[in-house]
């Protein structure tokens, strides 16, 4: 099954600038995220959307994806990148092969990577907390040699502990040597008799490893970071990998952030919106009060300032939007209807200020079909 287009899968076009790109990926990895959107195929779109933030909220990547699509440069010639198809042989008669990596040289490990699920403040506050990871680790027993004690491992019979084994062959050419690595010490020039009853002669054993980690504040849905040197140890005494910690983070049922800015909506009685009022609004750090001017429309926003997000690389912090909503009341009973008619009797209904009568006005000239 092809792959669909990235800009298709988040919803905007080729010239969406990073703040669109982030926005849109913001807002479907909260619809799709699986903690959230229990359908069967959430996760899947989930991932989908998350593949396309990778690529087109990369410069590099947007700036390849643009030019091959899901398509790969560098294959068509076999798939292997450089051995087109079985010309390696030929390089190998003519160069000797010694463009091949050299098995026995020091190699970093593998990075790793571990999804953490983060609670909406978690995310805002940080934290400090311990992970477990899978990760293979040199066996204690053998030291990593994954010779028994007491024995060590013996050069290969077969290369002489080169690592390599020369071929002979008969081609167009006439009678060639081709260089290949040994299969039966997989390159390493040696070989273990006795094994390791512990990692049974591979010298690694998967253990769990614990680590301690400090979420910083102010991360974000999709952000990662890295801690150096925590993922799979080296071979032949390379460096080891890194650990990426990719974080999700759960919405809350009352905020909604974008960046380091948090909106929310509250609630306005007819009474308070009319009269004015002063009402309690809860932050990320407690209740605060805000002044509602006599007058207020539903829509209308206010600015919490320094009441959002800290930035996670310690550029201040948001604000808090607050939204409200005027709610029109209902189940009234028989005197309140009555002071509502007296209020309608009195011009109360029939709003006489400059704005409200422009506002009307534009209802009346479009339904004119002015």
């Amino acid at each position: 099954m092809s792959k669909r287009d990235f800009y298709e899968v988040l919803g905007v076009d080729e010239n969406a600038s990073v703040d669109e790109i982030k926005k849109a990926y913001r807002k479907l990895a909260r619809k799709y995220h699986p903690d959230v959107n229990k359908a069967e195929d959430a996760e899947e779109k989930f991932k989908e959307v998350k593949e396309a933030y990778d690529t087109l909220s990369d410069p590099q990547k947007k700036a390849h994806y643009d030019q091959f699509g899901h398509s790969d440069p560098n294959q068509g010639f076999g798939g292997g990148g450089g051995d087109f198809g079985g010309f390696g042989d030929i390089f190998d008669m003519f160069f000797g092969g010694g463009g091949r990596r050299n098995p026995n040289a020091p190699r970093q490990g593998a990075d790793l990577q571990y999804t953490m699920t983060l609670e909406f403040k978690e995310a805002v506050f940080g934290k400090e907390t311990q992970i477990e990871i899978p990760r293979e680790e040199d066996c204690q027993t053998c030291h990593g040699s994954g010779a028994k004690p007491g024995t060590s491992p013996e050069t290969c019979s077969h290369c002489g502990g080169s690592g390599q084994l020369n071929i002979e062959q008969n081609t167009p050419f006439g009678r060639v040597v081709n260089r290949r690595v040994c299969n039966h010490c997989d390159g390493t020039g040696k070989f273990v008799k006795d094994k390791c009853q512990t990692c049974g002669g591979k010298g690694k054993v998967r253990k769990q490893k614990t680590i301690n980690i400090n979420v910083p504040a102010g991360i974000d849905h999709g952000q990662q970071i890295r801690l150096s040197g925590q993922g799979e140890p080296g071979v032949n005494g390379g460096p080891a990998g890194d650990l990426y910690v990719v974080f999700n983070v759960k919405p809350h049922e009352f905020f909604d952030r974008d960046g380091d800015d948090i909106y929310c909506e509250m609630p306005l009685t007819f009474a308070q919106a009319t009269l004015g009022d002063e009402i309690e609004v809860p932050t990320l750090n407690g209740k605060v009060k805000l002044k509602i001017p006599a007058g207020t429309q539903t829509g209308t926003s206010f600015r919490l300032r320094g009441k959002g997000v800290p930035n996670v690389h310690g550029r201040g912090q948001g604000d808090q939007h607050v939204n409200v909503r005027v709610i029109t009341p209902k189940n009234l009973t028989e005197k309140q209807k009555d002071l509502l008619r007296e209020f309608s009797d009195l011009g109360g209904a029939n709003p006489t200020d400059e704005q409200n009568e422009n506002f009307f006005a534009k209802v009346k000239r479009a339904f004119k079909g002015d």
